[in-house]
Formats: structure tokens, sequence, C-alpha cells
């Protein structure tokens, strides 16, 4: 397999053909790698490159520039939504643009209206046991487990390297993008919270505690979850509440993007599941439309189950997390039985397989759950 062609490469392609196409996900996800595949030997300019941005802020692309564009890190430039939209008004079909970034992307695509309707967004995630490997072998799956999904550490399968590489990757983002979003001068309480997180996940978030350990306010501790969202550093999950269920209230639960910055096994695994789910959630919402989200059960009882996946506010299926084979939860089928989700799934790293998940839950490898649900 070609991993440069990546799961997003033919609804990409196929995209450009009617509208502009953007492309946002974390830093180093492999979104300028991914592009250029797609783009094959269309013009490439990244607004980073100095002679490229004076090509940039020149604009006027056509006739100059045919066919595809992609343009990179061009959302640094504060006029990049009206050069754009001049151009793809004018010049469309002619020219057409594919556009790469991180967090400024994302932020900034958020900030206004101008190009509504003239595009189509992606959030690209690190790599996948279904995107690497259609045997879905378990070796692929402890290779994620030790050295993330995003490409650079995994494909060096190296300790050390991925520990530099993670914090480098941490200094990177909390220093550079957290300064590019907003009005925070002073880091240290940011770096200081990065480098709690990973302990707290998996269990519910105790705002109040971490406001704190920090000495500053919950409305502060909020904020700062809220920005480390927007710079793909972790992502929050809330619990799903219907009627008759006595679910806990808002609560959330927080996950990261590189899950091996989690050194328990139990959550590392739970982070892992948790980023999977998340991809099948954005990839889509992003080609389909649907309205898809992640949550997690827990009611007033102390009943709980890990995850469950939402269709259009309707649960498609429920999934418990147990780093080893056990016994299926009672959770799964009393969640199925009494609130009427369809399936139930008990995953784990292990081989046993038992159970139905229609019935009660069934209890499988990972793998082969990727597998049964057909996660990206």
């Amino acid at each position: 397999m070609d991993l440069k062609i990546r799961y997003l490469h033919n609804p990409v392609t196929v995209d450009l053909k009617e509208k502009m196409v953007f492309i946002g996900g974390p830093r180093q996800v492999g979104k300028t790698t991914m592009s250029r595949s797609i783009a094959g030997l269309a013009t490439y300019l990244n607004f980073d490159n100095l002679q490229d941005k004076k090509i940039i802020l020149k604009g006027q692309f056509f006739p100059n520039y045919s066919g595809l564009v992609i343009l990179d890190e061009i959302h640094k430039y504060r006029l990049w939504r009206n050069l754009i939209k001049g151009e793809f008004d004018k010049f469309y079909p002619d020219i057409n643009f594919l556009i790469t970034g991180s967090a400024q992307l994302d932020y900034f695509r958020k900030g206004g209206d101008s190009l509504v309707g003239r595009y189509h967004y992606y959030r690209l995630h690190p790599f996948s046991v279904s995107e690497l490997d259609k045997n879905y072998s378990r070796s692929t799956l402890e290779d994620l487990f030790n050295f993330s999904g995003f490409p650079e550490p995994f494909f060096k399968a190296n300790t050390r390297a991925l520990k530099r590489w993670q914090m480098e990757r941490i200094n990177r983002v909390v220093e550079q993008d957290v300064r590019d979003l907003s009005m925070i001068k002073d880091i240290s309480n940011l770096t200081l919270l990065a480098e709690i997180l990973p302990s707290r996940v998996g269990s519910l978030l105790s705002v109040k505690s971490l406001a704190e350990d920090l000495m500053v306010s919950p409305h502060t501790i909020n904020n700062y979850l809220d920005i480390f969202e927007n710079i793909y550093l972790s992502f929050r999950i809330y619990p799903y509440g219907v009627h008759k269920l006595k679910a806990i209230k808002k609560t959330p639960k927080i996950f990261l993007w590189d899950w091996t910055q989690v050194e328990m096994k139990g959550p590392r695994f739970e982070n892992l599941v948790a980023s999977h789910l998340l991809k099948y959630c954005h990839f889509h919402t992003d080609y389909n439309g649907d309205k898809m989200e992640l949550r997690f059960l827990k009611d007033v009882e102390g009943r709980e189950v890990d995850f469950v996946v939402l269709k259009n506010n309707k649960p498609q299926f429920m999934v418990e997390c147990k780093s080893g084979d056990r016994a299926l939860s009672p959770s799964l089928s009393y969640y199925q039985t009494r609130h009427k989700i369809p399936m139930a799934y008990q995953v784990h790293m292990g081989t046993q397989k038992k159970g139905n998940p229609l019935r009660g839950g069934m209890l499988l490898p990972f793998t082969e759950f990727c597998k049964e649900v057909q996660l990206v």
C-alpha cells in the first residue's frame, strides 16, 4: 500500500471537480503530502516560502496558472479569504484551489462567511488500523498503540524518536499556534495543563480540580481546553442523555490526538479507540453530510459505557474498552435493552470473541471491530 494515498484521497479528488477543498487537521498529520499526491503535477505554493509568498500576494493566478493550485499555510495572510474568493469566482473552472493548514485554517474558516458554498472541508486524522492494514492484523494495532498514528513516529517505530517528536510537537503547537490564535501572552499555565492532561484521559474531567492545580479560575481552564481543541491537541466528549435516562450532566471526558502521551495501558487503549471513532464520525460528517457525534454513557447509578456513536441524534452502536479479554460488561445489555441502542461491542487487544452485538453485546478484538463497523 502507498501510504501517501490517504483515506481522503478519493473523496477529495471527486469534490475538487465541483468546488474548492480545504483540508485541516493537526500539525504533522500528513496534509501537505496527501495534497501533493492528489494534485500530481499541479502548482504548489507555500506561504512560508518567500518566493511563493510574493506570488500569492500578487494574486491574479490565472492565466499564469491553470487547473489545480495547492495553497499551503495561506491562512497566515490576513486577507486570504477575499483573495481566494475573487480568484475562484472569476476564473473557476479554469482554476481551482486545494487549501491546507492546521489550527489557523479551521479557526479563520469559522470567522466569516465570504466563502460559504464555494468549498468542502475535511479534517485529516492520524493513521488508523483500517487505513493502514486491510488485513486488520494485531501487529498493526500494536504499532499504532506504541508509536501513534502520526506518520513520522509511526514509520520510525523508535521509542526515543517518538519522545523527541512529542516534545518538539508540543512546544511548536503550544508556543506557535496558541500565540497565533489567542491573546494569551504567558503560556506557562497552558504548558503545565498540557503536561497534566495525559493523566486525566478516560476519566470524568474535573475542571474545578484542574483550576485548583493551576491556581486559576474554572472559566480560564475551560478557555484553555477550547484552545487545545482548536489546535488539535485534545478533544472532549460529553455524556449522552435521552428521555428516561438519568445521565450525569455535562461533565466531559478528555482525550488526546496523540494517544502515546498516555502512559497507562488501559487509558491509552481507550484513547486509541476514541481517536478511531472520532475519525469515523468526522469522515461521515465531512463527506456524507450526516450529523455524527461521539458521546459516552453514564447514569447517576454508575452504569457506564465508554462510547456511543450517534447519527442524526440517534444512537448507532456503543463500545466498551478493555485492554485484555474479559467478561462482557452488564452495562451493555442494560443500555441496549432499556434504551434501545441497536449494536453493542466490547473491544480489547486480545483474541477472544463471543456474544452477539444485537443481543447483549459482542466481545471481540479491536482489529475485528474495525472491520465489523467499517471504520476508516
